[in-house]
């Protein structure tokens, strides 16, 4: 038995951040409860106690070694950490920021969260002010709550970006920076030990840095539950195929049609890179040519992330022209940017695709509201791997899932044939696997 006493572990959200930071805090609480009714539990039958009077003795040496690190309630329940660390954020006139950390986070590990691709408004100056920030006002306020996290003597910072700015400027082709490993250095340099991202763009950034850990995690186990809902009944599993929208994602392609056993098909595409892709219309994609075949046939395709949009409309164009069936894609990070959304609700009405299936690591208002788009969440598997960082246990079954989602997929295709449905992925979790 393992009994894990988080209180020295803090959670920051910088501006924008706020939702998703409270989401994986509230599974971390949940995580905690399950390992300390599993510890009180034990301890009773060990020591002849009853679970009252364990649960009065953990919770008295937790507040006894670890003052103020927990929400006060009845001896005889659970003390909760508070996990989350309040901060103040000020913005003056000419567009400075300043962070100010409300409590102590001396000795305290803690995970700075930031979403940098929140253009929802968000409010700052003790809510007197909303503003709408761009990737570097959210970069910039990442720099200074770590700047002021090191001043307040944290014992270790860890950056739980799910997007990773910039990472789109990760190779040269000319007379430009490689900014994508730019920023790392400057979070190094500031004193971030680790960072968290979701389905980085690309993974030659994790040999940019120096010191710096990273942990790129994958959402393909979230995203597998959501495509197996959309389908209910057996016949849907028919006539799938599985189809990279580029060469860049046939890795990620490859993984999905050797989990879910279906052939897999390529979209090459030419870029003029003398052009920037401004939106769905005005992109940089001058050829387009399939290797297999799509016709009458149900299609996945997935990708880390989609921007504008333009790459992935141009492809189910192509597709409908190809007579493909029914479409579904799927992109770790959301970020609809520009009037993207707006140009999926028209490709929605021409029938272009079924669905698109985006994880709640972006945080956004109108997408959510879309008939089309299928949201699924990650937080979760933050909170998991926040854990067990904070634990010094391994991290293997929750970045290497395979084992897992090949465990989920057979119990859902005997379900299938059985005649049984019902989410199977809810059972066993990762989260009960790893703990």
């Amino acid at each position: 038995m393992h009994y894990w006493n988080p209180s020295n572990l803090a959670i920051l959200a910088c501006p924008g951040a706020e939702a998703f930071a409270d989401q994986v805090t509230f599974h971390l609480k949940n995580h905690y409860r399950r390992i300390f009714d599993k510890a009180a539990s034990d301890m009773s039958r060990r020591y002849n106690l009853s679970v009252e009077e364990t649960t009065r003795k953990i919770n008295f040496i937790d507040e006894v070694t670890r003052p103020g690190g927990y929400c006060h309630a009845e001896d005889l329940k659970l003390h909760v950490p508070k996990f989350k660390t309040p901060a103040r954020f000020s913005m003056f006139a000419n567009g400075e920021f300043k962070c100010e950390i409300m409590n102590s986070v001396r000795g305290k590990d803690l995970f700075i969260f930031q979403d940098v691709e929140n253009h929802c408004p968000v409010k700052i100056n003790d809510g007197s002010e909303t503003r709408v920030f761009s990737v570097n006002d959210h970069l910039m306020a990442l720099y200074v709550t770590i700047d002021a996290a090191v001043q307040s003597s944290a014992e270790q910072i860890t950056v739980v970006i799910p997007v990773y700015p910039y990472s789109r400027q990760h190779k040269r082709k000319g007379r430009e920076g490689l900014t994508a490993s730019r920023v790392g250095h400057i979070l190094e340099m500031l004193g971030v030990k680790r960072i968290i991202t979701l389905d980085i763009h690309s993974r030659e950034l994790t040999n940019s840095f120096n010191k710096i850990k990273f942990e790129n995690l994958h959402a393909s186990y979230q995203i597998i539950k959501a495509l197996f809902n959309l389908m209910p009944s057996p016949g849907d599993l028919d006539d799938f195929v599985i189809l990279s929208p580029d060469t860049g994602a046939v890795d990620r392609n490859k993984f999905y049609a050797t989990a879910l056993k279906k052939p897999l098909a390529l979209l090459y595409k030419e870029r003029d890179y003398s052009h920037i892709s401004k939106n769905a219309d005005e992109n940089n994609i001058s050829v387009m040519k399939l290797l297999g075949s799509v016709r009458d046939k149900k299609v996945f395709m997935a990708d880390d992330m989609l921007g504008t949009g333009g790459t992935l409309i141009k492809a189910m164009k192509f597709l409908k022209k190809e007579e493909a069936g029914k479409v579904i894609a799927a992109v770790s990070l959301p970020l609809f940017s520009g009037d993207a959304i707006k140009y999926f609700d028209e490709a929605y009405q021409n029938g272009l695709f079924y669905r698109i299936i985006g994880t709640n690591a972006v945080t956004h208002d109108e997408l959510l509201k879309r008939e089309w788009y299928v949201n699924v969440n990650v937080s979760k598997l933050f909170a998991q791997i926040i854990s067990r960082l904070h634990q010094k246990l391994s991290l293997s079954l929750l970045l290497d899932n395979r084992e897992i989602i090949i465990k989920s997929l057979s119990a859902k295709e005997q379900a299938i044939y059985s005649g049984k449905q019902g989410d199977l992925f809810t059972a066993p979790s990762p989260a009960k696997k790893t703990d």
